[in-house]
């Protein structure tokens, strides 16, 4: 079976399913996957600092690491055509440098404007409780998670978010510093074997205020 691309935004957010069960036949060229990351990655995030880490299993090797640490999830780490493992960097700090120097050689703010945003940035950082980092960066992973999710469905793939599984022990798994790398997330993505399910909203009466 074909995926099937589209640039229909109605389409891609009335269409999304949460689907545990794909076409074990399908998989995603590291080339394909790239778009779809780099996409993900126009979403927003604190001061810019783009905290993301991916941690994309696709290897027999890599889901059988997996598997035991996502035990309630076996169906989409076997059939999906992989499992990206969203992290959040706790030192996402250290990359600042290289994106607001990217922002001045590329004429997206003058070179000043860097240096002092650096200065002030570096302060707020090295002061900044640990909690509060983690916080912030979460927030940002659950950002471009959901992009993430959306940009799969415009590529023609189907994912499923994934908050069951062993938390504490997914980075050292592979190898990762569990103290830097916060895991947020995983995201099972490959082509559908089946429509998933439709669901209920609550209305927006009920979930929204206007002052």
């Amino acid at each position: 079976m074909n995926t099937v691309k589209t640039n229909d935004f109605n389409s891609i957010i009335t269409g999304r399913r949460s689907i545990r069960k794909y076409d074990t036949s399908v998989k995603i060229s590291q080339e394909e996957m790239t778009e779809i990351l780099t996409e993900a990655t126009l979403a927003p995030s604190s001061v810019n600092m783009q905290p993301w880490r991916f941690l994309v299993i696709e290897s027999a090797e890599g889901k059988a690491k997996l598997a035991p640490l996502a035990k309630f999830n076996q169906q989409q780490v076997e059939t999906s055509a992989a499992v990206i493992a969203v992290f959040a960097d706790m030192n996402n700090f250290d990359y600042a440098e290289e994106i607001y120097g990217a922002a001045v050689e590329r004429g997206l703010m003058p070179a000043e404007v860097k240096e002092r945003q650096l200065a002030v940035l570096g302060a707020h950082f090295a002061a900044l409780p640990a909690d509060v980092n983690r916080e912030t960066i979460m927030i940002d992973g659950g950002l471009v998670s959901m992009q993430l999710m959306l940009a799969a469905r415009a590529h023609g793939y189907d994912t499923n978010p994934i908050g069951g599984f062993e938390k504490d022990q997914i980075a050292e798994a592979f190898g990762m510093d569990k103290e830097r790398y916060v895991p947020v997330m995983l995201i099972s993505i490959g082509q559908a074997a089946d429509a998933g399910y439709a669901s209920v909203r609550l209305p927006i009466d009920t979930i929204a205020q206007w002052r």
